[in-house]
């Protein structure tokens, strides 16, 4: 008997019992979507996130200083940017960077705020998209005017309307606002974070005014910087830590420390494929239990196919010829049940990504991968049953009623 004879045998005994069959491919096809499904989301979160973080700057670097032990001397000066600016060739831009809580009141709302005072290269270091107007430029930030930048979330929930250049608002510490009018407005696309009824909202104004809103007890504790390149990060943070020790005197006292974006960004990429590679792990769980059910059915099929098992061996049929008949059954069941799962895991994995924001990414790889094993499962819960069929006497099994 050739394989395409078994092929054609195993195919008619499938379609001869189709809700049991189906039945048994359930497991394999919830087994291989589940996986699949999981994957592509995972794969598809990661892309996301790095996309996110490129956008953010994968050059960036944060440049901090341990609050526990500085003197006042030790923290930074604007003076301390520009040189880091001309001395390092591959940093391109440097901003400190001065975080501050307070409020925003318009004549229709009042928000809290977020406020960052920064230089006009933080736009840059950002990458910023402006939607309506300008970042504030270098003459504002030198002369310390009270002007502002707001995301567009922000200017909807002040002003009522995304474009709100030119407009103006009290800012600063609670109870001590400045007026100050907003010169642009930015995109809030892509931003980290949810909003929220009590989310506060971004401000980013020059940090000489942001000097001046909180001038008691000003310091600047935080320096970021943008290198060149991805692969100049390192070496932009380690230069600018060695002239912030070399200006303020206190090197080897460990008093800066630089973090970058990139880092932080292979960190996560490596958490999520953990976990992706984990909630796969525990999904094929199914395609064991899938593989267990195709071994079961199979057994139960070499049961009732006792006698007819009988007659193909009285009529010449070989021991091996019995065993592939079977073992192409159980195979042609595990693959049917696969390409199934991969078309829902697929149709899954976008249903659900465009709930979750992430566009799935549906790897080749995977999907060669699922039905490779989904054939693997087949032959390995084959083997005992078509070895069982194979090994029957043909006249007891003639005799079996």
């Amino acid at each position: 008997m050739s394989f395409l004879e078994s092929l054609q045998i195993a195919i008619e005994s499938i379609m001869a019992n189709k809700m049991r069959s189906f039945l048994t491919m359930l497991g394999i096809i919830i087994g291989i979507s589940s996986v699949i499904a999981i994957v592509s989301l995972g794969e598809g979160g990661q892309s996301a996130v790095t996309d996110q973080l490129n956008k953010i700057g994968a050059t960036t670097v944060t440049i901090g200083i341990d609050s526990t032990k500085a003197q006042k001397s030790d923290y930074f000066t604007l003076k301390d940017a520009t040189q880091i600016k001309q001395e390092v060739s591959t940093i391109k831009y440097v901003s400190p960077t001065v975080a501050e809580k307070g409020t925003a009141v318009s004549n229709t709302a009042s928000e809290n705020a977020n406020i960052t005072g920064v230089t006009t290269d933080y736009a840059d270091i950002e990458n910023y998209d402006i939607s309506y107007g300008r970042y504030f430029n270098q003459l504002e930030e030198n002369e310390g005017k009270s002007v502002a930048v707001i995301d567009e979330d922000a200017a909807k929930e002040l002003f009522g309307s995304a474009d709100a250049v030119g407009k103006t608002m009290d800012l600063g510490p609670t109870g001590a606002e400045k007026k100050v009018t907003i010169v642009g407005i930015r995109s809030s696309a892509g931003s980290f974070g949810g909003g929220g009824p009590n989310a506060a909202i971004a401000v980013d104004v020059p940090i000489s005014f942001a000097q001046t809103m909180y001038s008691t007890n000003f310091t600047i504790s935080n320096l970021t910087v943008s290198a060149d390149s991805k692969e100049d990060v390192q070496d932009a943070g380690d230069s600018a830590v060695s002239i912030l020790e070399s200006r303020h005197n206190n090197r080897g006292k460990g008093m800066y420390t630089a973090s970058n974006l990139f880092k932080q960004m292979n960190q996560i990429n490596n958490i999520l494929s953990i976990f992706t590679d984990f909630i796969g792990a525990v999904a094929g769980i199914s395609l064991v239990v899938g593989g267990i059910g195709v071994m079961n059915i199979m057994l139960v099929s070499v049961t009732e196919r006792t006698r007819e098992i009988g007659i193909r061996k009285a009529i010449g049929a070989t021991t091996q010829n019995i065993m592939v008949q079977f073992l192409t059954e159980s195979v042609i069941i595990s693959m049917i049940g696969g390409v199934i799962g991969m078309i829902i895991g697929i149709g899954a994995s976008e249903i659900v990504g465009n709930f979750v924001n992430v566009t799935p990414v549906v790897s080749p790889t995977v999907v060669i991968s699922a039905i490779l094993f989904s054939s693997a499962v087949g032959i390995f819960f084959g083997i005992y049953p078509a070895k069982k069929a194979a090994g029957l006497d043909p006249i007891e099994a003639l005799r079996y009623e």
